[in-house]
């Protein structure tokens, strides 16, 4: 697992909660694939409450609560891993917002592995 410093690239996919991949959560098989590609991190992020290309409102509130809340998966690594990622996120969506942002890496730490 590579751990950037300094210069990095943020990618922030915006999916729904129900989106799947062959069965399993679209969100859950884009981590998995990112860590099996090495990238330094990836974090899930779920909303409560949003909007996309349908223009469908979902919300967690209580009158109108919504099974398929905004989803964000970020990832952040090297330009040149997170590049060489995204081939397989245009394998993964097809309804879905991915943005790239350059970022700045202040501090990456990571805790030891017990054995």
């Amino acid at each position: 697992m590579t751990r950037p410093a300094g210069r990095a690239l943020r990618v922030t996919i915006l999916v729904g909660e129900s989106d799947v991949w062959h069965h399993r959560p679209l969100y859950s098989e884009i981590v998995h694939r990112a860590h099996e590609s090495g990238l330094a991190g990836a974090s899930v992020f779920r909303g409560v409450e949003g909007y996309g290309a349908s223009s469908l409102v979902h919300t967690t509130r209580l009158l109108s609560l919504s099974e398929d809340l905004p989803v964000a998966i970020v990832l952040v690594d090297t330009e040149e891993r997170i590049r060489a990622f995204l081939p397989h996120l245009d394998a993964l969506v097809g309804d879905a917002l991915v943005m790239l942002d350059d970022c700045e890496v202040i501090r990456y730490g990571g805790r030891e592995r017990r054995r």
